[in-house]
């Protein structure tokens, strides 16, 4: 009977999140990681075929824990204005209970080495972002926004602006201040379309 592998997946994604969040996707290599949790380099390809794929793992598992709570927060209350004042607060407070996540995410998906990913990583990807676009096209338009500069609104106040609110802090390497949830939501409920009467 074979013994059960000393580490999965999930410890090994943690411990490639942590190198990246203190030295960056450059910082994440498999004997980096191997030797992160103490485990045999060779082991590393048991579970990933390489390095780009292991980065591939780092950036989806975490983009995708991201989007679930911001989608939960989209579809949070069936008035959207309520419902986009929580996505523009998800988006700070999941930063702050997940600090080294949201550093990570502060660098792209193509310095994750996007341009070599598998097919199946990308389509992973792009399916996520098409989700994000479609949530926020069906708040636009169930606020009445349909022009292309409204939807860009839409998208500056629920997804720009709550980004440089924890962009700023995390590259300096401070915490957010406790007021960041605040500044976020009143950015966004500034920014939505004028109610209807």
């Amino acid at each position: 009977m074979a013994r059960p592998p000393r580490f999965d997946t999930d410890q090994i994604l943690d411990a490639a999140v942590r190198l990246a969040a203190s030295g960056g996707p450059g910082g994440v290599s498999m004997s980096a990681v191997a030797q992160a949790i103490g485990a045999p380099s060779g082991s590393m390809y048991h579970r990933f075929a390489g390095r780009t794929a292991l980065l591939a793992e780092v950036w989806l598992r975490t983009v995708e824990r991201f989007q679930q709570g911001y989608f939960a927060s989209l579809h949070s209350d069936p008035d959207p204005r309520p419902a986009a004042r929580a996505a523009a607060r998800h988006v700070v407070a999941w930063s702050r209970a997940h600090p080294e996540e949201a550093a990570l995410l502060l660098h792209g998906p193509w310095e994750f080495g996007r341009a070599d990913w598998s097919e199946e990583h990308t389509a992973r990807a792009d399916s996520g972002n098409q989700r994000v676009y479609a949530a926020l096209g069906a708040l636009a338009e169930s606020l009445g926004a349909t022009g292309a500069q409204d939807r860009d609104r839409i998208t500056l106040a629920l997804v720009d602006l709550p980004l440089s609110v924890v962009r700023r802090h995390l590259r300096a390497g401070e915490p957010l201040p406790p007021h960041a949830e605040d500044l976020a939501e009143e950015c966004a409920a500034a920014l939505l379309p004028k109610a209807a009467g």
